[in-house]
């Protein structure tokens, strides 16, 4: 809850508040106050506290006026509530509730009608909103999706202005950026924040904005144009699949969806990936000349984001699963895969790792996307549905391979031997760097032999005999069984 106080400094009133409070037997929580920081869109200083179970702010009512070519107010002082409410970002944004009324007040005589009518514009002209603070172009597309309300076109033209744009890269901290951008794909809507990014032509301000070395690697395409319809029309199909839309013209296998529904972080998590879709297969090599994915370089530098939903780790793995399952799917689809080389394929550390909050079943759906995109056009609205149909049938069939065998319950299975029960298979009283050979064939026997035990497994394994790693590992130094000494006193 948001409290705008009249004519007092938010750390005082909380002092105030608190020394009330505890003359009436009521313990309010810790009071912290947030100091101006407004690189992080912060201009005043914050109390914040908890009372009731509610986290309350406060500030003082403000009156800003800021500097050419800057984000911070060169002139702040208590303001009245119309000055208040003309500075913030959107008219519904900007009504108060009085306490002492307990009424609606609504003083830039917009936000109560455009509340009702579903309508999203600035208190002020955008322009001047905008140049205030350019994070409130994303401000405005992320509320639009939330609540489904329309922009108005004049925030639409301003956003489109070099000048904005240019405003937006290099007065906002990245960090703001990014907040804003996982706010909107963890939120009510993406899509609709996906075409609005596109619609106010924002998507190089929000994803290109990286260092030299990435942004040389970036394909010669029309940023402006080539990168936002690849990354719209791969949100528009990501969506229909999720929404099961049956104007497609064909269903996926349910298994596909499954875990982006039950899980919300997968969810966020294929999303973000679906909208950098643009940067698919390309790399960049850093000072030392060790290549990385550009793609990392986006989620790292241009939306400062981290660990968090398993971006920044999750996101290029799934970019990296792409040329394997697209191996897969193809080499089943020519001549359907055993169960052993269909659970590898499914264990394999880019298509499922638990670890960074990939599923399986993510990789495949982000997959398809990436296989249907290139066959819809984005500016005609056009979809060759015979094409989709093949390559959706190509992955339902994989999917049902997978039940068939029911390898769905042995993806995450551990190996029914460990290293010690191989040495002592082998006689070997210190296994060395070869027993990860053998664990690995030790899964692949497994998963070609899913009812067989323990016993069935050491008894194959013996017959191979521990000559075979050696050979594989050039580590026979390693596996010689003890020999035996003598004792003497």
């Amino acid at each position: 809850m948001d409290v705008a106080l009249s004519s007092m400094m938010g750390l005082a009133f909380a002092e105030h508040l608190s020394a009330f409070a505890n003359s009436k037997g009521v313990k309010l929580g810790t009071i912290t106050k947030i100091e101006q920081n407004p690189d992080q869109s912060k201009h005043l200083e914050t109390a914040t506290l908890k009372i009731f179970g509610l986290d309350i702010d406060l500030v003082n009512l403000r009156s800003e006026e800021y500097a050419a070519g800057s984000r911070i107010p060169c002139g702040v002082s208590f303001g009245t509530p119309l000055e208040d409410a003309l500075r913030r970002d959107i008219t519904i944004n900007a009504l108060f509730y009085n306490v002492e009324t307990s009424m609606v007040e609504d003083f830039t005589g917009k936000g109560v009608d455009d509340l009702r009518n579903g309508i999203i514009r600035t208190p002020m002209p955008p322009m001047e909103t905008f140049q205030d603070d350019p994070l409130r172009v994303l401000r405005c597309i992320r509320f639009a999706s939330r609540f489904g309300f329309e922009v108005v076109s004049d925030i639409e033209e301003a956003a489109k202005s070099p000048i904005i744009q240019k405003a937006l890269v290099e007065k906002v901290a990245r960090e703001r950026v990014g907040d804003e951008v996982s706010k909107m794909i963890t939120g009510r809507n993406p899509l609709q924040s996906a075409n609005l990014i596109h619609q106010l032509a924002l998507y190089p301000s929000i994803f290109c904005v990286v260092p030299p070395d990435a942004k040389s690697s970036m394909a010669d395409v029309n940023l402006m144009q080539d990168y936002p319809n690849v990354a719209l029309g791969s949100a528009v199909i990501l969506n229909s699949l999720l929404s099961l839309d049956s104007a497609l013209g064909f269903r996926v296998h349910p298994a596909l969806l499954s875990n982006v529904k039950d899980d919300s972080s997968a969810k966020a998590r294929i999303m973000l990936a679906t909208l950098l879709t643009p940067f698919v297969g390309m790399t960049f090599l850093d000072k030392k000349k060790k290549i990385h994915p550009v793609v990392a370089s986006v989620i790292r530098d241009s939306l400062k984001l981290g660990s968090q939903n398993h971006f920044l780790d999750g996101i290029p793995a799934l970019f990296s699963s792409l040329s394997v399952i697209k191996e897969h799917v193809e080499s089943h689809e020519q001549n359907r895969l055993g169960r052993a080389k269909m659970g590898l394929f499914l264990r394999h550390k880019f298509v499922h790792n638990p670890n960074i909050g990939n599923h399986w079943t993510s990789s495949l759906l982000f997959s398809l996307v990436t296989r249907l995109r290139p066959l819809y056009d984005l500016q005609n609205d056009i979809f060759d549905i015979e094409a989709a149909s093949r390559i959706v049938t190509s992955y339902n069939s994989l999917l049902d391979t997978v039940f068939d065998f029911a390898l769905q319950q042995d993806i995450d299975a551990k190996p029914l031997l460990n290293g010690r029960e191989v040495g002592t298979a082998f006689g070997v009283s210190k296994p060395g760097p070869w027993i990860g050979k053998v664990l690995e064939d030790v899964v692949e026997w497994q998963l070609g032999h899913p009812k067989s035990s323990k016993s069935d497994c050491l008894q194959w394994l013996q017959s191979r005999g521990i000559q075979s790693y050696i050979s594989d590992a050039g580590d026979s130094e390693k596996v010689q069984a003890p020999t035996k000494r003598l004792r003497t006193k």
